[in-house]
Order: C-alpha cells, then sequence, then structure tokens
C-alpha cells in the first residue's frame, strides 16, 4: 500500500554494546550480545552519537561488515555515547520458530506468478523438504538442474485417488520446457495382464488354485515340468468349486496335435478326444518322457470362470517328449456341461510326481 511520508521502518531495533574509544583510532568493531553485528542493510539506519552529538552517516561514519568507521580518528576525551540500528525497510525481524500459524501462509498465485516460490542459491536447485512429525526426518522434492532449461508445469488429476495405479502425464498443452502436463491416475504396469502366483512343484502329484473369481474375466496358467518321475505318465486337468474337484461326467475333450522324429525320419498327425468324461486332457498321444531335461511346457486358458451363461471351457497348447523319439505339439480344448461358476483348477499327473513351476495370471 501506500504511505504518506516516509516509508515506515519497522522490525528488530537494536542498541549496539557500549564502544571504548581509542586514541587515534578511527575503526571500531560493532558487537550486540557479545557478538560481531552485520544484521543491517545500510549505513542510513544507524543512529551514532559522539561527544552528545549525533553524527550524520556517510559523512561523519561508514559501516562495513561488523566495523563502524568515523570520517577522522578520534582522541582521548570523545565518548561514543550510543549506536542505535534501526529496524530494515519493512522488515519484521526473523520469527522464532514455529511461530508462523498457517493462516499467514496462505500463499496467493495468480495468473503470471506461482504463490510460493524455492529458490536456488546458484549452486544447489531449489528444494522442497516435507518434513515428519518430530522433524527428525524428511523427503525432498528439486527442481531439475539449471543445465536442464525446464520450466514446465505439472497439474494433479482431476480424478479422484485409486489404489493399486501410478501418475502418468494423459495430456500436455504449449511443448518443449515450458509445456503443461495434466497427470492422471493410470492402471500400474503391465496392462490387464496381473500375474497372481507363482508356484514352485518339487515331486508333487498335482497343483490347484481356488483364486478364480470375478476380479479378472479370464485367466492363463503357464506351467513348466522339468521332470516327471513316471515313464508316459499323463497331466489331466479338473475344474474346481468350493474348493474341491468337479469330477462329474460333464468333460467332453478333444486334442489334436502334430509330432516330429527326434532323427529327422518322418512327422505325424493324431487327434484324440473323449465325450462325458470326468477330467480334462492336456495333451495327447501318449504320455510324458522321463528323459533328463525334458518334460512338458503347457499353456492353460481358461475363459469367464464366474459367468453363468453358457457352458464352461479351456485351451491348452503344450509341447513334450514322448517314448524318446518324438517330439510332439499339441492343442487341446474342452467344455464342461455346467452353466454354474467355478473358482478354482486343479492340474494332476496320472502316475507318479512332476517337478517344475506354475504362474498364473489374471485378465482383466
Amino acid at each position: 500500500m501506500a504511505y504518506i511520508g516516509k516509508t515506515p521502518i519497522t522490525g528488530n531495533f537494536v542498541k549496539l554494546d557500549a564502544i571504548s574509544v581509542v586514541n587515534g583510532q578511527a575503526g571500531y568493531t560493532m558487537n550486540n550480545g557479545g557478538s560481531a553485528f552485520t544484521d543491517y542493510e545500510n549505513v542510513n539506519q544507524f543512529l551514532v552519537s559522539l561527544n552528545g552529538i549525533l553524527q550524520a552517516p556517510t559523512d561523519s561514519f561508514t559501516v562495513s561488515g561488523s566495523t563502524l568507521t568515523f570520517a577522522s580518528n578520534l582522541s582521548t576525551g570523545d565518548v561514543i555515547d550510543f549506536v542505535i540500528v534501526l529496524g530494515n525497510t519493512l522488515d519484521i525481524g526473523t520469527p522464532s520458530d514455529a511461530t508462523v500459524t498457517q493462516a499467514k501462509t496462505n500463499f496467493v498465485s495468480t495468473s503470471s506468478a506461482s504463490g510460493l516460490q524455492i529458490k536456488g542459491d546458484g549452486t544447489t536447485d531449489g528444494t522442497l523438504q516435507l518434513n515428519c512429525s518430530q522433524n527428525s526426518h524428511g523427503v525432498k522434492i528439486a527442481s531439475p538442474a539449471h543445465s536442464a532449461g525446464q520450466s514446465y508445469k505439472l497439474i494433479l488429476p482431476t480424478g479422484n485417488v485409486t489404489a493399486d495405479r501410478f501418475l502418468k502425464v494423459d495430456s500436455v498443452s504449449g511443448s518443449g520446457t515450458t509445456g503443461i502436463g495434466q497427470l492422471s491416475f493410470a492402471e500400474a504396469g503391465g496392462g490387464d495382464m496381473v500375474k497372481i502366483s507363482t508356484s514352485s512343484l518339487s515331486s508333487a502329484s498335482s497343483w490347484y488354485s481356488d483364486s478364480l473369481d470375478s476380479t479378472y474375466y479370464a485367466y492363463k496358467i503357464i506351467v513348466n515340468i522339468v521332470s516327471i518321475s513316471t515313464q508316459y505318465a499323463k497331466v489331466y486337468a479338473r475344474l474346481r468349486a468350493s474348493s474341491s474337484d468337479l469330477t462329474g461326467s460333464n468333460y467332453t475333450w478333444h486334442v489334436h496335435g502334430a509330432f516330429r522324429y527326434t532323427n529327422n525320419s518322418g512327422n505325424g498327425e493324431f487327434n484324440d478326444g473323449y465325450a462325458g468324461g470326468t477330467e480334462w486332457k492336456l495333451h495327447g498321444d501318449g504320455g510324458l518322457d522321463t528323459d533328463t531335461g525334458e518334460g512338458v511346457d503347457m499353456i492353460v486358458d481358461l475363459i469367464n470362470p464366474s459367468g453363468t451363461v453358457g457352458y464352461k471351457g479351456g485351451i491348452c497348447h503344450s509341447r513334450f517328449l514322448y517314448d524318446s523319439a518324438r517330439w510332439y505339439t499339441t492343442h487341446s480344448t474342452f467344455k464342461y456341461a455346467s452353466q454354474s461358476a467355478y473358482t478354482g483348477i486343479k492340474l494332476y499327473t496320472t502316475a507318479g510326481t512332476m517337478t517344475g513351476t506354475v504362474n498364473l495370471y489374471g485378465i482383466k
């Protein structure tokens, strides 16, 4: 606001410690409470009385750092009556710790200026620190380095806070170093396919999960069986509900595959299937081989287990070695003649045990 007359002087008014005159000396150290005094802006803030007469700033004395220097050397008998320093112009002084209330820090932004600016010191970038409740530690947000030349602005999301999301730049207005980015809460990386679990099988006869619910529309099971204990064992599957296998005669499955002899002597194809069975065969034409390093890789897809319209079904792609002589690639599908929802699936061997890894994924 404007003032009539001189701008008011406010802040810390200080009477400095007494100064003893030294004969033939013009410069004297200024102290406040025994410590060197430098808290001023310019010489015009000083009231200096010498021998009962106020001295003119600049003409009769100057100040630099903590030194007060008279225009000429003082003599024995001269008396420096007092030195008073008026507050800085519109300076309220330094507030005591924890005395500035929230109401006094409601900074106002305009279309051309930020309400709060954290400056660098010429070496360190501007940094904002947010402390814990005990002020024993805190986290910091810092500006990009000066060399980056960045002056962009980020606007926080307009939508509600949502769990399991991350911040991404949804749109940008302007361009370059002064662009304005609108942030949003985006789905976590990985898209619509989410890993649910990883299970290690060690001489296990089966693996199952009862975690198939409406969270995901479909489920994918990636199976890597590195070894089996019994030659020609097969891997079957059953659906589960209420933590129990569904063993009714509702499974109809079909397997089509092709093979290549390991000695390159030829190829072949086969078809296999069964209607009204109690399980789903995931691969076909014989069983698995116990040769070291063999086993089977399978990818099982289950569609809409929580749905209640239409029969259930699934697909399995696999590769395996049979009889130490033929490499197989198979494609198996099944139908479960029920429209009821199911909540799990079980994979198991017809004989012996298997060792490997099973990864379960959900697809939104």
